[in-house]
């Protein structure tokens, strides 16, 4: 499996999403601050948490006996240059060619 591939896997659950929208909240939280208020056992999270990293979409940093988590975004930013720019660059394209021939027929 591509690495591509295991962001898309890692990005198709909704708890590994909402994990990362937590990170990107408060970054470098603890397994503990990160379980707080969800309704997951310890060992789930543990589990999205071993996807995310596997996927590079997650690096943790030890500081003394806690394990800190912080959110990495380029492999997102990857994904928003390889398939969302793409399909963006034709429509601009198109609106320019557009404003190309209004501006042409107002002359």
């Amino acid at each position: 499996m591509s690495a591509m591939d295991e962001v898309f896997k890692a990005l198709a659950d909704a708890s590994r999403r909402s994990l990362l929208d937590r990170l990107h909240a408060e970054n470098g939280q603890t397994l503990n601050e990160l379980c707080e208020g969800l309704e997951m056992t310890r060992q789930a999270v543990t589990k999205h948490l071993a996807i995310l990293e596997d996927a590079n979409l997650i690096t943790t940093i030890r500081h003394g006996r806690e394990k800190l988590h912080y959110l990495n975004p380029l492999p997102i930013h990857q994904i928003g240059e390889r398939w969302i720019r793409k399909f963006e660059r034709s429509k601009l394209a198109a609106l320019s060619e557009l404003k190309r021939q209004l501006e042409k027929r107002d002359e």
